[in-house]
């Protein structure tokens, strides 16, 4: 039977916020999320996905 963890343990888990956690949840991002009611339902095996935000050039660039 497989196991799984809220969006707040997937979150403490992995060292993000539970909200950036749900975003990667609602994006598709983790393999096997499903919703129940209000809250996502993530399996414990889950890996951590990639953060794939852009980061800001430094001022150096312009």
């Amino acid at each position: 039977m497989m196991k799984y963890m809220t969006a707040s343990q997937a979150a403490a888990k992995w060292n993000i916020s539970q909200r950036r956690v749900q975003v990667l949840c609602s994006e598709g991002r983790i393999e096997g999320v499903f919703k129940l009611g209000e809250n996502w339902a993530i399996p414990e095996d889950s890996e951590k996905p990639a953060d794939g935000r852009s980061k800001k050039e430094s001022k150096e660039n312009e």
